[in-house]
């Protein structure tokens, strides 16, 4: 009997040329996380079984990149734009064998390029530029890290604005965590308390328990942060 392997190819079809195309998926059985940040930031068991390096799907006949969040629909005059943009400058590249993070970086940059001439929702194109994040953390490329978390933030803001996000599996709580936590992590630390103190209003009506001891570990860390700062300084 032939040995199970991680990955497999699961067909596709491309939202903008229609062509089909395989692009490589994880097995769920050998996905195995170890450890999440407080941005909720997975670490996988395996790199070869990562499937953050697979999200993003690439055709190969026309460069048109997305994820399984991506709507079919396309607003009037983006499939114009992204002919032009994408389609006519592609140079015919295979992304649908095994990645690795710097292949799998490629192919966000691609996807939320495309998403963003298709005019997706904010809440699509936070997704792409957060693992982007995640995987420049990877690399321990701070820079990188901080310029996509940057990005995510912005498209999280809009998101909620527009409350484009409802309808997805991002819950109003769990973003208004994260809205805090990357304002945290990039150094508004007074957005990141407003945005944790609305998590931590919700306590009573949402069953969302962990993220909202989550919003109060974060709220308190900052709280003890800003003490021992106001110590040093009357001591300096």
């Amino acid at each position: 009997m032939a040995e199970l392997l991680p990955l497999y190819d699961k067909k596709y079809e491309c939202l903008m040329c229609k062509q089909p195309f395989t692009s490589k998926k994880v097995r769920s059985r050998f996905v195995k996380v170890t450890h999440y940040d407080t941005d909720f930031c997975p670490t996988y068991s395996s790199e070869e079984a990562n499937p953050l390096f697979y999200y993003v799907k690439v055709c190969p006949h026309c460069g048109f990149s997305f994820s399984e969040d991506f709507q079919p629909y396309f607003a009037p005059g983006t499939k114009e734009v992204i002919m032009q943009k994408v389609c006519e400058q592609w140079v015919s590249q295979d992304f649908g064998g095994e990645r690795n993070v710097n292949s799998a970086i490629q192919t966000y940059k691609l996807a939320a390029f495309c998403g963003t001439l298709k005019k997706e929702k904010h809440i699509i194109i936070s997704g792409l530029y957060m693992r982007l994040a995640w995987l420049y953390r990877s690399l321990e490329n701070k820079e990188q890290e901080r310029r996509f978390t940057n990005l995510a933030l912005k498209e999280y803001m809009d998101s909620y604005m527009a409350d484009d996000y409802k309808g997805t599996q991002v819950t109003e709580v769990r973003m208004l965590y994260l809205i805090g936590e990357l304002s945290r992590r990039i150094g508004n630390i007074e957005q990141a308390v407003k945005y944790f103190s609305k998590v931590i209003e919700n306590q009573k009506s949402t069953t969302e328990a962990t993220t909202v001891e989550m919003a109060k570990e974060r709220w308190y860390e900052i709280r003890d942060m800003q003490k021992e700062q106001e110590n040093m300084q009357s001591e300096s």
